[in-house]
């Protein structure tokens, strides 16, 4: 814990098992802002349990409420890259009961397992559908500009858990 300045409380540092709350901004490699909590309430989490992206956690480890921070998070420490065997083409009827179908729609699918994946309509060719299961962010390098609001001890119930509680 670092001493606070303005008072004698000790301030925490960001470690597993912290909720962070924190307000971020994220843009792609472009500058185009992605997401953003900007007007809303912080994001919180549970540090260490996977509750965001393992190289945002990374560049969040350590830091104390009042700190700023930018973060370049590559591929491989965000969403991961591109993985061409998640792009497949599929027949018009795997989407019975549905009239319209263009690039850009998501759907939830089952695989045979009965896992369900969120998938992206990348192309549409006559009877024939491209369909993605990469996450949108995959492949793409992460540019995060974060403010952390607050950091606190979790509970032992959100530790079992696994997430904060309000």
């Amino acid at each position: 814990m670092i001493p606070d300045q303005t008072n004698s409380e000790p301030r925490m540092n960001i470690c597993d098992h912290a909720v962070v709350a924190m307000h971020y901004t994220l843009k792609n490699a472009e500058g185009a802002v992605l997401d953003s909590s900007e007007g809303q309430d912080p994001l919180t989490y549970l540090h260490g349990t996977g509750g965001i992206i393992t190289g945002l956690e990374a560049a969040l480890l350590d830091k104390v409420a009042g700190d700023q921070l930018t973060a370049v998070i590559e591929p491989k420490d965000g969403y991961g890259a591109i993985d061409p065997s998640l792009v497949q083409v599929v027949p018009r009827s795997a989407f019975a009961g549905v009239e319209s179908i263009e690039a850009g729609m998501r759907f939830t699918a089952s695989d045979e397992q009965g896992q369900q994946q969120s998938v992206a309509i990348a192309a549409v060719n006559g009877d024939e559908i491209t369909v993605d299961g990469n996450h949108p962010l995959a492949g793409e390098t992460l540019h995060f500009e974060v403010e952390v609001v607050s950091v606190r001890a979790a509970t032992e119930e959100e530790i079992s858990h696994g997430h904060v509680h309000s």
